[in-house]
């Protein structure tokens, strides 16, 4: 297990520890499947992922283990303005990117390290510390231009 993934578990248990709740195996199951996907997700592309492997898991246990993430800081909630709520991996100085569809709500995440290294740079020269940032462009998808078109 990398150590990244093991600072987050430890912070979590130390959460439910300290909230007199416990680390049961469901909620590990959905941590690490959280931990592996490494981008963004919902509840019920999370959910449907865990349930091809643990038939016996519940939407709303995924549910539940995703706000208590949240409130243990290992996890951030995401709205883009699609309805769904996404969930993400809390990292500090972490950025993610969004390109989102107005015409069919797609999102597609992406990285553009120059524009991460010019913000940093900006945020120092004027003392700031970037926790983290998002950038959202809103726009239509190539399929939907290729509909109308």
């Amino acid at each position: 297990m990398n150590q990244t993934k093991q600072k987050v578990k430890e912070q979590f248990h130390l959460f439910l520890s300290k909230q007199g709740l416990k680390g049961t195996m469901q909620r590990n199951l959905i941590l690490d499947a959280f931990l592996d996907l490494d981008r963004s997700t919902h509840i019920d592309e999370l959910y449907l992922l865990l349930r091809s492997k643990h038939p016996t898991i519940g939407h709303a246990t995924v549910y539940r283990a995703l706000r208590l993430f949240t409130a243990a800081g290992v996890a951030r909630e995401i709205n883009l303005g699609d309805g769904l709520t996404r969930y993400e991996v809390a990292r500090l100085g972490t950025r993610r990117d969004y390109l989102v569809c107005t015409d069919c709500g797609a999102v597609t995440e992406f990285d553009n390290s120059s524009v991460e290294q010019h913000q940093a740079e900006v945020a120092g020269s004027m003392g700031f510390n970037i926790q983290s940032l998002k950038i959202e462009l809103r726009g239509v998808c190539n399929s939907c231009v290729a509909q109308q078109g």
